[in-house]
């Protein structure tokens, strides 16, 4: 009996610190804040609470508070209702002067236990003036928006880095105008660079942001990572982007205030011009083959116990953070008596604002043809560090793999006097003396002439024909694939287009645009007997100019397949210009088309 209540005490005192464990305590305010601006100063408890302690809040006037609120939240999920509580206290604060203020951690009871709140970091910057903030508002009621009310950024994290180095450019909005929709963009086209897009995820969220020490709501638009493929200064376009603003004009009473419709005013932002410092790479060591960043190397092999002819794997893996999917695949000095095919690769990768993370794994297939013990030596890879500003040379673990004769009674051993530069397959080149007892000829009589002879003449001659045959069938066949792919190319997009007009008609405008994208990357893919999965922008420009497509179409291109891609962070945006993306994405297609079959 006194087990049973001991154990009911236990679990009920785990049941409750487990809930104490659960209690959070949160404080919340502005990152940045003008002069005589008042904000807001909020706590947040998910458990009722008491006896609240403020931090030191000399540097601001507290104006009210607290103001105390409770909000309760429902959900079901499976079928179990879960409910949630939360307590909030907010106190009203102005600024006493301009600096970067840090607001330590606040404290109140819950539960017999105190618990702490995080810490702010709040940065105080001088407001505009009255007379200021009118003019702004009289210029957008007239159809004007002063290009320091509204303007974009391509903003770089590096001024000056090494040829192949990572660089973060970021294309940002910045306003003080009521922005309501973003009509359209033209990115950079990053000349000189191989580049990553970068997923972002703050595209639909405006923040506060100090910019030259005035307070701006921003938008990042979008984030690319630049490896520049050439040294010197390398200009990157500017970035243009058309923004519908709000405007509210002023009537002549209160009553045509209060019944004014708001009306639209398109603005067209354009950054200026950014200039990246590319420096070249000391003396380049000879086995460099390209790579830049910080990597490690690791190998591994199948087995290191084998018989002739048997196929065996050697994988190289490199992994580390720097221009990963640029990395060639390193040399290996295998055996003479090896026989080597092309090695195969595949990489894995993830790309942040600090660079590209990943893993490519080469794997090299070998059969070893004759017995013996061998040695595949370290396998070294050379690459730039641009933060230890050298080359830095890895290697791994060299392999002593013992080979047995296999089934094959062919199979010959290597002759170790030689050197791989006098003799290469020598199981192919050179043959056992056979030992077995022959029929012996008469003297005089030769092969040459006979019926044998011609018979095994003719069956020669046969076979050659046969495999040439096969192989022109099997190289026709082959053709025709590709033949089919590209005759299909641009019915197939026509198809997607077909299906992207009744997405239009029906007003479905995500539906809409990937009909658009299927019907461009499926027809590269066809036309140019690509692999779906292996195209990209850069792909896709890269081979369009190799088939002599001209620029000028090229970029339209990329225009149209941009504008489908940004039309999924401004959707509202898209039902505007699905009539002429519709109309432009049919032209561009049927040009490149003539273009390429002209070429």
């Amino acid at each position: 009996m006194n087990k049973r209540i001991a154990l009911i005490f236990t679990v009920l005192f785990l049941a409750f610190q487990s809930k104490a464990d659960r209690i959070k305590f949160t404080m919340s305010a502005p990152s940045v804040v003008t002069m005589n601006e008042q904000f807001r100063l909020s706590f947040a408890l998910n458990e009722r609470g008491e006896n609240l302690k403020l931090p030191n809040l000399t540097d601001f006037d507290v104006l009210m508070g607290p103001s105390q609120s409770t909000s309760q939240q429902f959900s079901n999920i499976n079928g179990k209702m879960t409910q949630s509580v939360t307590y909030s206290y907010t106190y009203i604060l102005r600024a006493k002067k301009t600096g970067k203020f840090r607001v330590l951690p606040a404290s109140i009871n819950a539960r017999g236990k105190t618990y702490q709140s995080n810490a702010l970091e709040i940065e105080v910057v001088k407001g505009q003036t009255r007379q200021q903030q009118n003019q702004r508002e009289q210029r957008v009621q007239t159809g004007k928006v002063s290009k320091k009310d509204l303007f974009v950024t391509v903003e770089l994290d590096k001024s000056s880095v090494y040829e192949g180095e990572h660089v973060l450019a970021t294309m940002k909005l910045y306003t003080r105008v009521n922005v309501n929709n973003l009509l359209d963009q033209k990115f950079p086209a990053f000349t000189g660079f191989w580049t990553q897009d970068l997923d972002n995820q703050e595209q639909a969220q405006l923040k506060r942001e100090v910019y030259k020490g005035e307070v701006y709501h921003s938008a990042t638009i979008k984030k690319t990572l630049l490896y520049p493929q050439q040294s010197g200064k390398i200009k990157i376009e500017p970035f243009e982007l058309v923004c519908q603003v709000m405007q509210q004009r002023r009537g002549r009473s209160l009553f045509d205030d209060f019944f004014e419709t708001p009306t639209a005013v398109k603005v067209t932002a354009t950054s200026k011009p950014v200039t990246l410092n590319v420096k070249p790479l000391p003396q380049k060591p000879a086995d460099f083959s390209g790579a830049v960043g910080n990597f490690k190397i690791k190998s591994t092999i199948d087995k290191t116990k084998m018989k002739t002819n048997d196929a065996v794997a050697l994988r190289v893996t490199i992994s580390g953070n720097g221009n990963i999917q640029l990395v060639e695949s390193p040399k290996v000095d295998f055996p003479a008596d090896f026989e080597i095919y092309d090695p195969k690769s595949n990489t894995s990768s993830t790309s942040t604002a600090k660079g590209t993370v990943g893993t490519t794994t080469f794997e090299y297939i070998f059969q070893p043809r004759s017995a013996g013990t061998y040695t595949i030596p370290a396998v070294s890879f050379t690459y730039f560090n641009p933060k230890a500003k050298k080359f830095v040379t890895k290697s791994t673990q060299p392999y002593t793999i013992e080979v047995e004769k296999g089934d094959d009674a062919e199979n010959a051993t290597v002759v170790s006097s030689f050197s791989k530069e006098d003799v290469r397959f020598i199981g192919k080149d050179i043959r056992y003396i056979k030992l077995d007892n022959y029929k012996l000829k008469q003297k005089g009589e030769t092969f040459f002439g006979t019926m044998t002879f011609y018979l095994w003449y003719l069956l020669i001659v046969i076979a050659l024909a046969i495999v040439y045959f096969v192989n022109q069938k099997r190289i026709k066949d082959n053709a025709n694939v590709a033949l089919v792919k590209n005759k299909r190319a641009s019915k197939l997009a026509r198809k997607h287009l077909k299906q992207a007009a009744s997405f239009q008609k029906a007003n479905k405008q995500e539906e809409f645009y990937d009909a658009v994208l299927k019907a461009f990357w499926g027809y590269l893919a066809d036309k140019l007997n690509i692999e779906v999965a292996n195209l990209n922008k850069s792909t896709a420009v890269t081979n369009l100019t190799a088939h002599r497509v001209d620029e000028e179409l090229v970029k339209e291109f990329i225009d149209i397949v941009e504008t489908c891609e940004f039309a999924r962070f401004a959707p509202s945006a898209a039902n505007a210009n699905m009539d002429e993306i519709y109309s432009k994405a049919g032209q561009v297609m049927n040009k490149i088309d003539k273009q390429i079959r002209k070429n």
